[in-house]
């Protein structure tokens, strides 16, 4: 066995040389994956795919909502998340429109979409990843159209009352139930997520057809507005698909846990970090790689859908070549702009 003093001094010469030791930097951090796709402005010119999952993955083929519609309103512009694979930006199209004209909307207030790549957002959710989510205010749009700093500031209502679990009923109106089963008649959609209060709401108080209720599903936040998500579109093979809804019309145990303390009671211990705040690329389908590196298109006006009057006539007078590989989806509205 070493001695005592021996062993001091061993540690004393072992410090010594750690300390003039030539510094060796550390491997540099592979980049964040939300820095990459958020550095992103504009889409991946190739054909519209959804890769991974609603929250892990990405999407080429990507076309944006126009600012301003017929009868919507696209808000937060800053972000630019207007972007979504071109079968999201066609349903929004037809909701706005359907909403319009049989369920007493003046239009829709669109708020994110996704990047124009997709991938884990900069900020904020954590789904919205491969260009099928989509959230819609349920504030309606107001007669006039905002200003780009009024889109940046103006704030939404939440239909749930202060520091309660239940809806607010001077502002909920037959109109806000009318837009969700409208959305929800959709083949493609599969979900549409609102606060718990809201789902308690319609549970209370529709009669008669209730099979569309199967599809509003309770999740955390979405007081102020409806999450839109359809689901893995043709020809999109790398897309999975989310669990099932099963039957029935979401009116029991599982709409009364949202009820209880459990789902509200304040994490305690150290906090994790959110997904998105450590994703690099390998987490991530590997055709990620290639969207990210893909040329972009020559505008942002030319994979823009339901231009408005103001726009670029150049740019405006072809269909987005994303639109063009569609011929299944539902038909145009006959008042669609040019584009």
């Amino acid at each position: 066995m070493m001695p005592a003093s021996k062993w001091i001094r061993a540690v004393i010469a072992a410090l010594a040389l750690a300390v003039s030791a030539p510094h060796v930097p550390a491997t540099a951090a592979e980049p964040l994956a939300k820095d990459l796709f958020g550095s992103k402005p504009l889409p991946a010119a190739m054909p519209p795919k959804a890769y991974g999952f609603y929250s892990k993955g990405c999407f080429s083929g990507g076309v944006a909502i126009s600012v301003d519609g017929p009868n919507w309103q696209a808000m937060r512009l800053s972000r630019n998340r207007r972007w979504g694979h071109p079968e999201l930006v066609q349903t929004l199209e037809r909701l706005a429109r359907d909403g319009a004209a049989k369920d007493g909307w003046n239009g829709l207030m669109i708020g994110d979409l996704s990047q124009p790549r997709g991938g884990p957002m900069l900020s904020g959710h954590a789904s919205h990843q491969i260009g099928l989510d989509a959230d819609i205010w349920f504030t309606p749009m107001p007669d006039r159209r905002l200003s780009v700093p009024e889109r940046e500031s103006f704030a939404p209502k939440s239909m749930i009352q202060d520091g309660g679990l239940t809806v607010d009923d001077r502002l909920w109106t037959p109109a806000h139930a009318a837009i969700l089963k409208r959305a929800a008649s959709y083949g493609n959609v599969e979900r549409i997520l609102v606060h718990p209060g809201i789902k308690k709401k319609l549970c209370e108080t529709v009669k008669g057809d209730r099979g569309w209720l199967n599809k509003i599903r309770p999740f955390w936040g979405h007081d102020y507005h409806f999450h839109v998500r359809i689901g893995c579109p043709a020809g999109s093979v790398g897309c999975k698909e989310q669990e099932s809804t099963g039957s029935g019309d979401g009116c029991d145990k599982s709409l009364a846990w949202w009820f209880t303390e459990e789902p509200w009671r304040p994490a305690t211990g150290p906090q994790k970090p959110r997904a998105r705040d450590v994703m690099t690329m390998k987490a991530l389908p590997k055709e990620c790689r290639v969207v990210l590196d893909a040329p972009s298109p020559r505008s942002e006006a030319s994979v823009t859908v339901g231009l408005s009057a103001t726009a670029d006539p150049v740019e405006a007078t072809s269909v987005p070549s994303a639109m063009q590989e569609l011929p299944s989806l539902p038909p145009l509205p006959s008042d669609r702009p040019a584009q």
